[in-house]
């Protein structure tokens, strides 16, 4: 699994710089502002997430009994709802799409509660006694 998680932040990362450079240069001068916007905060938020993937990677290493796996699913599936509605609402202009954004947000807040129980839960078997 913690392959898995670290070849997808890593990717998730490298996604993130092209679609960062590809709005940055293509997109300035073709997207209104406030569409701009919406996409630089996609990429910003994508970004935070393939870097939480590494996170969950190190700790599903580290702490195998735990769910760091799962979070690593969550934050997968947040870069994709969250990050990919709004990269597709700021190359589309289809307002819709904004209503799929929240779910993503979920995603993610699952995904870091996930990881805080899996580091929780191994610090409070080590301060029992009990190894990790």
């Amino acid at each position: 699994m913690e392959r898995f998680l670290f070849v997808s932040g890593s990717l998730a990362a490298l996604l993130g710089v092209l679609l960062g450079a590809f709005g940055a240069h293509a997109l300035r001068d073709r997207l209104a502002p406030e569409l701009l916007s919406t996409f630089e905060t996609g990429v910003r938020y994508h970004f935070y997430h393939a870097f939480a993937l590494l996170a969950a990677a190190y700790a599903a290493q580290r702490w195998p009994d735990g769910a760091a796996g799962i979070a690593g699913w969550l934050f997968l599936a947040g870069i994709l709802l969250f990050s990919g509605s709004l990269y597709l609402l700021a190359l589309t202009g289809i307002r819709w799409l904004g209503a799929i954004t929240p779910f993503g947000g979920l995603a993610f807040i699952a995904g870091w509660a996930a990881l805080a129980w899996t580091a929780w839960t191994a610090w409070t078997a080590t301060t029992a006694g009990r190894p990790t």
